[in-house]
């Protein structure tokens, strides 16, 4: 063994020599997982997308402290083809629902109620008179809390002989999250048995296939956990469980994956096992912790927005990938020293596997490929850089908008009683600003304000809802979308209306939210691109000692995301992939799922970077040739990056069959991304630009060498250095 293993490697060795400790300490925490971390879904938030600190936030606020909750959060609408609203049997039926109406229920009106005019009765009756809405108010002094009785009020609003849809924000909220929760466990699902196939495959047997499948498992129910743990000190979006354990599943198996493909290709060796995995870990374990670190990053930048939602996934991002990373630089190894020279038993009788333990540098076939790359890099950098343009133009046309019932599917039933408010009843799709007048003002002054507010474009009317000591409610309304232009339009003409004298007005209502949370996001942008991108370029200068290469692999970055972004813009917004899909594209896209792609796919995009170009330095600190190492590179990792690759895409497209639209933009969204970054940029623009670069890609001043020398942190130990020639600060690689 040798002596001169470094730290990953020294953990590797503990690993091995304590196997079967961690071995049972994984089966000890893996069942305290199944049982305690999968009740994380009862934990988390059914809420989070709006920006605490914003002015509608203040004005929601303000108003409900002052003067109590009074907004509609459920709209039942029941339907009848056979009986109208007048009819006996129509009535009773409401009236029972009425009757019956549990404590959880603050208010309600329904056409039946004596106390209603004429006008307002017909509001609630559809134009053909076979329907009727009911808008519920919610007991609760949160919007959390009127969440938490959604489902015993709705038991109770379905229970009638009548057909029933329940509308309303409370009841949309509340069908995004548990079709996202029921539809990433359908996924998981169907991938695990998908992946464990390809597995099989890319190794050519079942155990070798079988082993990053289980740090897979490992992973999920470490995910749970930790995730479980988070909601005990922050809000936790179920959303981000979603994204974070189909995100920890495809990342355990990357590093799974990598950390299988380094212990063969050191047993094929002739190393004994203990060698083999401390080697491994050495090499591919250091890469892999630090590609992990790159994906913590990512998420990190996630934590500089405001809304609730993108800091849980963040902090749930980072929880994931530190498990990620345990699992496979603890656990694995040990699994790997108790598997030993069986990890190829079990083969399949195929004339050639994907990954293989032996890698030919100068024969393979990605080794052909960067070299038929690199003897025209100018042509063929520029031939993928004007690809890549045209991908990204389509972000010319974004039109930022918000999630609502649109991003279900057709048939789900707050959609359905949504768009029946719209179509069926005269005033029922009308949408509402609640602007809250803070300061002592006159009731003519009020009523003169809300006049000129009425007479606003797009306000079909204005009134003075409540008043209050030093606080009045006043309700505009609008029809329309939410993030359509005209209702974006009212909002800002709402605020720039002066207030009456001595008050100052603050604006709220769903329309105001969405439009604040979409500033809030593009405002919190370029601080999160800015902390991204430094702190990538600082790991990947410590990983690489080289000024050319961490800014290349940014750049690279930044170029793949932009075209990934677009054809997301084109295929969503536009609705090129909507006949494939199957939904109905409304026209604009949330900026919280282009962030989320962003953010997830940068930190991929470095994860390949690092894998790709750790290998390639370990070739060229062993031979001094530039051109051999990216060949050299590009040969022992196209296929794992490539396999890798694939896995992931799974996992994403299932992702991506979710009947929610939001499901369908990140998953697809990113699989796309990860498809671009493992073809036309790890394949061809890394070996062209290196090979463009040269020498260069090894540059570094006096100073730098001196502090990388010292906590450098790449992969390839000393054992494999035995003829590495000086790094000079400039060398001029040759062809």
């Amino acid at each position: 063994m040798p002596t001169h293993t470094g730290l990953f490697g020294r953990l590797g060795l503990t690993a091995h020599r304590f196997r079967w400790v961690v071995l049972a300490l994984t089966a000890v925490f893996a069942a305290f997982a199944a049982i305690w971390g999968s009740g994380v879904f009862s934990d988390v938030s059914e809420s989070g997308f709006e920006d605490p600190g914003a002015e509608s936030s203040e004005a929601s606020d303000l108003l409900e402290s002052e003067l109590g909750h009074d907004g509609v959060d459920i709209v039942a609408v029941y339907r009848s083809d056979e009986i109208k609203v007048d009819n006996p049997t129509f009535a009773a039926a409401v009236r029972r629902l009425a009757d019956g109406m549990p404590g959880e229920v603050a208010a309600f009106d329904t056409y039946l109620d004596e106390d209603l005019g004429e006008t307002e009765r017909g509001m609630l009756v559809s134009e053909d008179m076979h329907a009727t809405y009911v808008p519920i108010t919610l007991e609760g002094e949160s919007h959390t809390d009127r969440l938490d009785h959604y489902e015993a009020v709705a038991e109770h609003l379905e229970s009638s002989s009548l057909e029933v849809h329940l509308g309303g924000p409370v009841a949309v909220e509340h069908e995004l999250s548990e079709a996202a929760e029921r539809d990433i466990v359908r996924s998981e699902l169907v991938t695990l048995p998908i992946l464990l196939l390809l597995l099989v495959l890319i190794f050519g047997g079942v155990i070798a296939g079988a082993v990053p499948l289980v740090v897979g498992g490992l992973a999920i129910l470490g995910s749970l956990t930790l995730l479980r743990a988070l909601t005990y000190v922050t809000e936790v979006s179920v959303f981000s469980v979603n994204v974070a354990t189909i995100l920890g599943l495809g990342l355990a198996i990357d590093y799974g994956l990598f950390m299988v493909s380094r212990f063969r290709e050191e047993l094929n060796k002739g190393k004994p096992v203990g060698a083999a995995v401390a080697r491994a870990v050495d090499t591919a374990g250091r890469t892999v912790a630090f590609s992990g670190v790159t994906v913590g990053i990512a998420f990190a930048g996630l934590l500089f927005f405001p809304q609730p939602i993108l800091k849980s996934i963040g902090f749930g991002g980072i929880a994931v990938v530190l498990f990620d990373l345990l699992a496979a630089l603890v656990f694995l190894p040990a699994l790997l020293s108790v598997v030993g020279p069986r990890i190829d038993s079990l083969r399949l009788p195929l004339p050639r596997r994907t990954v293989t333990g032996a890698v030919h540098e100068h024969g393979g076939a990605w080794a052909r490929l960067a070299r038929i790359v690199m003897r025209g890099p100018a042509v063929s950098l520029v031939a993928v850089l004007g690809l890549l343009a045209v991908f990204s133009s389509a972000l010319a046309a974004t039109q930022l908008g918000t999630t609502d019932q649109r991003y279900l599917p057709g048939d789900a039933g707050s959609r359905i009683a949504m768009e029946a408010l719209t179509e069926d009843f005269p005033a029922g799709g009308l949408g509402s600003l609640d602007v809250a007048v803070v300061g002592e003002a006159e009731e003519e002054d009020l009523e003169e304000y809300a006049e000129r507010l009425g007479d606003l474009p797009e306000a079909v009317l204005a009134r003075v809802e409540r008043t209050g000591d030093g606080i009045a409610h006043v309700l505009v309304s609008y029809r329309g979308a939410t993030d359509s232009d005209e209702v974006k339009g009212l909002v800002e003409d709402v605020r720039a209306e002066p207030a009456p004298d001595g008050t100052h007005a603050l604006v709220g209502g769903v329309a105001a939210m969405q439009q604040d949370n979409v500033a809030a996001i593009v405002d919190t942008l370029p601080t999160t691109v800015a902390f991204v991108a430094t702190a990538t370029l600082l790991l990947l200068f410590l990983a690489f000692g080289s000024i050319a290469l961490p800014l290349k692999a940014v750049a690279m970055g930044a170029l793949s995301l932009g075209s990934s972004l677009g054809l997301v813009v084109w295929g969503f917004q536009e609705g090129a992939f909507a006949g494939l899909l199957g939904f109905e594209a409304v026209g604009t896209i949330d900026p919280t799922y282009l962030v989320l792609i962003a953010i997830v796919a940068f930190g991929l995009a470095m994860d390949y970077e690092l894998f790709l170009l750790s290998r390639v330095r370990e070739e060229y600190l062993r031979t001094g040739d530039n051109t051999h190492s990216v060949a050299a590179g590009l040969q022992h990792t196209g296929q794992i990056i490539t396999s890798a690759a694939i896995l992931l895409v799974v996992v994403l497209l299932a992702m991506g069959t979710s009947g929610l639209l939001f499901l369908k933009i990140i998953g697809i969204g990113l699989a796309i991304a990860v498809l671009v970054d493992a073809t036309l940029v790890r394949a061809v623009m890394v070996p062209a630009a290196m090979r463009l670069l040269g020498g260069l890609n090894w540059w570094l001043p006096r100073p730098l060498r001196w502090l990388h020398d010292r906590i450098g942190i790449s992969e390839g130990g000393e054992e494999e250095i035995v003829s590495a020639p000086p790094v000079r600060e400039h060398t001029h690689a040759r062809p």
